[in-house]
């Protein structure tokens, strides 16, 4: 299954998966669902430990890609922090993920393991408080103390179904065992969202949130932007530029993830001079790009804001 997910992150996500309902390729793909289907099933049969030395929180998804999982590890670590607990944040070195382990390194204390078990003992080892696994709701034989699951407002669960046949790692069924939920962005549709997920699990906490421009005063609103990124939902980077009246008049896509050559750089700054236009990235793209092409190109600093982050606060010290 893990061949089958890396496969897919470095195809641009099919339009399919996020219809309302599934269409006939849906349908036609349902058979190559079966293997997740099966470990889905077998998932809840593994015996799940927790340490009993040190909290853990996992912050994960199951749709695939693009839901918001790092900033708000990011924002969680920065809660913990500010309440004076020890924290560090995990993730699993996954060769085709440095970029996130670039921003996380930058911007919290971070630990990077072949195996998820493998985090506690090098927690224990910095007599922290607390763990942050940034993914990891999938882990077979590990168990979490707070399990948060992260969606796109926008994309919801797209058709609903399992990948490839759609964008879901699990059924939203699964939503019972989790303990929070953060929708991020806005939608027209959220609290017809939130009240299907109540239904599913009355007991769980619903969280909104949305990103907040940073160094928005770096920028010159008057000029044109060329914008590129490789991420999940490079829809997302673009709305929260037209939102703050970026005039964006070119854009290029990678694929999530996408491994960055000195040619790609060469023909996105050449690309931009010929049209007159600044370029900017995500932070997270950005952490990709060799020191000789940085003077050219510009990131968006984020935050994640959470409406009710008192609520997650009072969640965190219990």
């Amino acid at each position: 299954m893990k061949f089958l997910l890396d496969s897919l992150t470095k195809l641009n996500k099919p339009k399919f998966w996020d219809l309302d309902k599934p269409n006939l390729i849906s349908y036609i793909l349902i058979p190559f669902s079966l293997p997740i289907l099966l470990r889905n099933f077998l998932f809840k049969f593994f015996k799940k430990k927790k340490s009993s030395r040190i909290k853990t929180i996992c912050v994960g998804n199951i749709y695939l890609g693009g839901t918001g999982k790092t900033p708000l590890t990011i924002r969680i670590y920065e809660i913990l922090k500010n309440l004076k607990y020890k924290a560090a944040t995990v993730k699993k070195n996954y060769s085709n993920q440095k970029d996130e382990q670039l921003l996380l390194n930058q911007k919290t204390n971070l630990i990077i393991v072949k195996s998820r078990k493998n985090a506690i003992h090098k927690g224990l080892k910095q007599n922290l408080d607390f763990l942050i696994f940034d993914d990891g709701l999938q882990e077979i034989g590990m168990g979490f103390d707070l399990k948060l699951v992260c969606f796109k407002s926008k994309y919801w669960i797209g058709n609903g179904q399992l990948i490839p046949s759609g964008p879901m790692r699990e059924k939203v069924s699964s939503l019972k065992r989790f303990d929070a939920v953060f929708l991020n962005g806005y939608s027209n549709n959220l609290e017809k969202i939130e009240k299907q997920i109540q239904i599913i699990n009355s007991n769980i906490k619903i969280f909104r949130t949305f990103y907040k421009i940073l160094n928005i005063d770096k920028y010159d609103l008057d000029l044109k932007y060329l914008i590129f990124s490789g991420i999940g939902n490079p829809s997302e980077f673009k709305e929260i530029l037209l939102e703050n009246k970026f005039n964006i008049e070119k854009e290029i896509i990678f694929t999530d993830h996408y491994n960055y050559n000195h040619s790609d750089f060469e023909k996105i700054i050449e690309n931009a001079k010929n049209d007159n236009l600044n370029i900017i990235t995500t932070e997270k793209d950005y952490m990709k790009i060799p020191p000789k092409f940085r003077e050219e190109i510009k990131f968006l600093s984020i935050d994640v804001i959470i409406q009710n982050e008192n609520e997650l606060i009072n969640l965190l010290k219990r």
